[in-house]
This record gives C-alpha cells, sequence and structure tokens, in this order.
C-alpha cells in the first residue's frame, strides 16, 4: 500500500466514522500485512537476520577450517560478534511486531516504532564506521604475528613494492578509500531498508495528529 492510499484511507476513516471507533479502524489499516509500511520495516528486519546467519556460517567455516591460525581467530572473533547482532536484530524484530500487533494507541505504537528503528539506525552506522580501524588493527596484528607463511601474498608486495613506506602509503590510502565507500554505502543501505519508511511513518503520525 502506497502512501498516498493509506492517507486516503485514514482520511476515509475519520470523516465516516463518528462513533468513536476511528483509532481501531487506523489500526486496523496500520497493521495489515499486505504492504502497510510497519510491515516493510519487519521484512527489512527479516532480510538483517538472514544475512546474519549467512555471515555467522561462513565466518565459522572459515574460523575452522582455515590453515592459517590468524584467519580462525578472525573470522571466528567476528562470529561471535555477529552473534550478538543477531540477538539484538531479533529482538528488535520481536519488539516490532509486539507494537505492530496492539491496536491502541496507534500514535505512540508508531511513534515508539519510529524510536527504536531510528536509534537502531544511529547505532548500526556509528558500530560500522567503528569497525573499520578495529578491523584493520587486528588484521595487521594477526597478519604479523601469523607464523605460517603465505606465498602468494608475499609474491604480490615484493612485485609490486620495492620499499617499505610504499606498502605503508599504499595502506594509508587503501585504508582512507574504503572508510568512504563504507560510509557512503552504510548511509545508502540504511536508508533503502530503514531511513524511508520511518519517514513516511513520521507522515502518517502527522496526519494522525492534524485529524
Amino acid at each position: 500500500m502506497e502512501l498516498d492510499e493509506l492517507k486516503s484511507l485514514i482520511n476515509h476513516k475519520l470523516s465516516t466514522d463518528h462513533n468513536g471507533r476511528s483509532a481501531n479502524d487506523l489500526a486496523e489499516i496500520l497493521t495489515r500485512k499486505t504492504g502497510s509500511i510497519t510491515d516493510k520495516i519487519k521484512k527489512s528486519l527479516w532480510m538483517e537476520i538472514i544475512f546474519c546467519i549467512i555471515f555467522i556460517l561462513l565466518f565459522g567455516y572459515i574460523g575452522i577450517a582455515s590453515k592459517f591460525q590468524s584467519l580462525r581467530i578472525y573470522f571466528s572473533f567476528f562470529g561471535v560478534v555477529s552473534i550478538i547482532f543477531l540477538v539484538f536484530v531479533i529482538y528488535l524484530l520481536k519488539r516490532t511486531q509486539q507494537l505492530t500487533s496492539t491496536p491502541l494507541p496507534v500514535k505512540n505504537n508508531l511513534q515508539t516504532i519510529v524510536n527504536i528503528i531510528e536509534e537502531f539506525m544511529k547505532r548500526y552506522f556509528q558500530f560500522t564506521m567503528a569497525l573499520i580501524p578495529i578491523c584493520f588493527t587486528f588484521a595487521f596484528i594477526l597478519g604479523y604475528t601469523e607464523k605460517e607463511k603465505v606465498d602468494f601474498l608475499d609474491d604480490v608486495s615484493i612485485s609490486v613494492f620495492s620499499a617499505k613506506w610504499q606498502i605503508i602509503t599504499f595502506m594509508i590510502v587503501y585504508l582512507g578509500l574504503l572508510s568512504v565507500g563504507i560510509y557512503y554505502f552504510t548511509k545508502w543501505y540504511l536508508r533503502k531498508l530503514y531511513g524511508r519508511y520511518t519517514e513516511q511513518l513520521k507522515e502518517c503520525i502527522l496526519e494522525l495528529r492534524e485529524n
């Protein structure tokens, strides 16, 4: 259901119902499973859960099967981080389902969902950006202390770089470009999955207050 259609239905309910039942009607409209805004948010959360499970399985496999100790430690650690994130997203999904399944009060429930999702987006973005230097530093330390020789990386570094300062410069530029890329991608990703829907919910809340 598009936002204009939702507004039209809300206004129709408000204009035709004079028996004090408009809140229940609005709740019924807003919680429909066929394309409601809140259902789209829940679908996005389900997508996050599926991604988390895939990453956990992948990280777990590498953490067990890799012959390099550094990779086993690295991916095992982030596998645990993914599990923690998965638990949090599942909680968020259940909380959203609980709020959308309660018919009254409509405005309060919608505002609570908006607050929860916006806080989630904020922490998600902060956590993602914080992971960049953490991942880089962690990978550098583990790679430096790795006992097993990685012939491919050694051959590439020797053939491409002739001095240590070149390697350092490359890593700094690489980290900078990676950070910028992840910054804009995360902004786009969060808006696509959650941001546009929270904006639509805010418009719905405003419509409810005006009526």
